[in-house]
């Protein structure tokens, strides 16, 4: 090839345009209705860090490396696997015979695409790869052509504080410098990664650039249950965001690739919204994110019936669970219409400190001296399924199956089983770690019909594991791997079982992960007024119907309490718990309210999308509100929280209502002291909530 050439592959919804230089590089000079910018400003398609190669100049980023500059083009390729329509672009080095295919999918009819990339040495030599993008995109500019209009999101996460979305100026964090006089390119970049095996532990995988004039947003995430980074930089004067999994700096992962050998990245995905809410792309480019999670997911009858879930832990029994505790819980929670019943932990566990005595998971004798199939049988003779905790990839330092499996089944560095919290980690890349779970689970799905697993993980053992290679983040990639392969190993043997995947609330929520389990934690926060930052910015993460949130009414707190609890979980997962047993009969019956107001609007739930009236929340907000967007109903929770300051009305906009006359009506609380109003013209719902401390789920439509 000595001329240009350009191609453009998508659908109606989405259009990606690559251009080939007269070198034969390739670059994407397009994603979305624009159509392409200029080549000059493109990246290359793929960036590989190879030991021995290394970079044109030193950085601190992804970019810039030798061998992103000599893979060549050598052919593409269009075909169609379901409702996806795919593409596949092969590039080599004649240097080395490194070949790289970049594999890229659509689903149709949605403005999102996932790219992953597979390495393969067809030389001579041995090379090892220190780091290789799953999808970089470069020429990302505002209405001006340069970076001063965008703005970048990114979100922090930790254990009781999760989503915590904040949005800020792309200068801000990519100081003008003035590359042009100093004629070289940024050496830096706005980051965000992973850390040990806690793949939100810290940051979420995703963020967003906006471009502020026409709102139009660029999302992203990474899929990744481990390591994984995503940074977005400079380069001639443009923006560039490039995504991969896990790298030698980061994540102390290589990969080496002898003669023959192949490697595949983690996959990533990019989402557009071409133009937003209120002037502002983020709520339409998460819709079309939440579009491509529901396609990228494993089917499965729990993303359309939504089924209502007891937990019997948080605030309530917390790990300490017994028959008679248990029964008049599992009533209780029947009448107030719960269709599963989850036993949490501490059911294998005696009377002593169980935490590093975990992994055989049998039941208890003395918790339950009638057996547990006698609590499970009251479950299911009250209708509902019965589910258990388990946190399979774990064995405490004190259980007699640590002294059963070999060592290597067991995380290992420098010839020592590695220890976090008192437990050994499983690698489930070894044929007896995952005999063992199958047949854990194979025992209890047969001996007591569980329905549902809430799959937990409580520990972080840092960069993982060396054996074989000495190269833990490598170890680490490839039990994550396996542990994948486990989980879709289960629910094709299960295929009706349920599984909830949770890390001491959401330290694990990567689409990795819940393109395989229904549901997700969003957090171990047990304070009722805390919780809607949480709940009401999950859903940019999170698909709405998998996002499970805690409402835990409790007998001592007042009605309005118990209401705001309540409505925490309304535009979610229902995830009840609470002392539903020694509530009086008018408690009881606005929590069984609640549960009849969410089995009308779920079906809803698991086919809208979200947006936010006042914005994405902040942490001490006083006010806070979600809303889905359905095709013919929004619905739209508001929370007051406690504070003098706070005012007693907001003016919320809904602005895909705007000019239209709409019936508006508050569906839970029935509660006379909240007042709403609709403002045609403007597209503004008015709300009154004179007391601090409630909140209240709204219908408009």
């Amino acid at each position: 090839m000595t001329d240009e050439a350009t191609f453009s592959w998508g659908h109606a919804a989405l259009r990606v345009d690559f251009h080939v230089d007269t070198q034969r590089r390739v670059r994407i000079v397009g994603v979305g209705p624009d159509g392409p910018v200029d080549p000059s400003d493109g990246l290359p398609l793929v960036e590989v860090l190879v030991a021995g190669h290394g970079r044109w100049a030193a950085a601190e980023r992804a970019t810039g490396t030798v061998f992103g500059e000599r893979l060549a083009y050598q052919r593409h390729e269009e075909s169609r696997e379901g409702g996806w329509l795919c593409l596949r672009v092969d590039l080599a080095d004649p240097d080395t015979g490194l070949t790289a295919q970049v594999h890229l999918r659509t689903p149709d009819g949605v403005s999102a695409v996932q790219s992953w990339v597979r390495l393969a040495n067809r030389g001579e030599q041995s090379l090892v790869v220190e780091s290789v993008t799953s999808m970089i995109l470069g020429g990302i500019a505002d209405g001006d052509g340069g970076v001063a209009g965008l703005d970048v999101w990114h979100a922090d996460n930790e254990w009781l504080a999760e989503n915590r979305w904040q949005r800020r100026a792309l200068r801000e964090v990519l100081v003008d410098m003035n590359f042009g006089r100093h004629r070289q390119e940024a050496r830096s970049s706005f980051s965000r990664t992973s850390q040990g095996t806690w793949s939100t532990g810290r940051h979420l995988p995703m963020g967003a650039l906006t471009a502020r004039d026409s709102g139009r947003t660029l999302m992203w995430q990474v899929e990744s249950p481990g390591g994984w980074r995503w940074e977005v930089g400079e380069y001639t004067g443009i923006a560039y965001v490039a995504l991969l999994g896990p790298t030698d700096r980061d994540h102390q992962w290589h990969q080496g690739l002898h003669p023959g050998g192949e490697f595949t990245t983690v996959p990533a995905a990019v989402a557009i919204g071409a133009s937003g809410d209120g002037g502002d792309g983020f709520a339409e480019a998460t819709a079309a994110m939440t579009a491509y999670r529901r396609a990228l997911r494993r089917p499965h009858p729990d993303h359309a019936d939504l089924p209502v879930i007891f937990n019997d832990y948080m605030n309530t029994v917390m790990g300490d669970p017994t028959t008679e505790r248990l029964r008049p819980l599992i009533d209780a929670a029947a009448e107030a219409g719960a269709e599963y019943f989850v036993i949490d932990a501490g059911w294998y566990a005696g009377w002593e400190g169980w935490w590093n005595t975990v992994g055989e998971w049998e039941e208890s004798a003395v918790r339950f001296p009638g057996g547990l199939i006698e609590v499970v049988d009251r479950i299911r003779a009250r209708d509902m399924v019965p589910g258990l905790w388990l946190e399979p990839e774990v064995v405490g330092v004190r259980s007699p199956l640590a002294e059963m499996l070999p060592d290597a089944a067991f995380f290992q560095r420098a010839g020592e089983r590695v220890v976090d919290n008192g437990r050994y980690h499983l690698d489930l890349r070894h044929p007896a770690a995952v005999g063992h779970l199958d047949a854990v689970v194979d025992r209890l799905v047969a001996d007591y019909g569980v329905g549902y697993f809430k799959l937990d993980y409580n520990v972080n053992p840092g960069p993982g594991t060396d054996l074989p290679t000495g190269d833990p983040g490598a170890g680490l990639l490839g039990h994550e791997r396996a542990l994948l392969a486990w989980l879709d190993g289960v629910l094709d043997r299960h295929p009706g079982l349920t599984l909830e995947n949770c890390a001491s609330g959401a330290m694990r929520s990567d689409y990795a992960m819940l393109s395989r389990l229904q549901l997700q934690s969003t957090s171990d926060q047990q304070e009722h007024y805390r919780y809607p930052s949480i709940a009401a910015a999950a859903p940019a993460a999170i698909a709405p119907e998998q996002a499970a949130n805690w409402a835990y009414p409790q007998p001592d707190f007042s009605d309005a309490e118990n209401a705001f609890a309540l409505c925490n979980a309304l535009l979610g997962r229902f995830y009840l718990s609470g002392h539903l047993d020694r509530m009086t009969p008018e408690q009881h019956a606005q929590v069984a309210d609640a549960v009849a107001v969410y089995k009308r609007i779920r079906t809803d739930i698991a086919a809208s999308v979200p947006f936010w009236p006042l914005g994405l929340p902040g942490w001490t907000d006083p006010w806070i509100a979600l809303g889905l967007r359905g095709a013919a109903t929004t619905y739209v929770t508001v929370w007051r929280r406690p504070g003098e300051e706070s005012a007693a009305g907001q003016t919320l906009l809904i602005p895909h209502l705007k000019g239209r006359d709409v019936d508006v009506s508050v569906l839970f609380p029935q509660d006379p002291k909240s007042s709403i109003g609709w403002i045609p013209g403007t597209g503004e719902l008015t709300v009154q909530l004179p007391e601090p401390g409630t909140a209240c789920l709204i219908a408009i439509g």
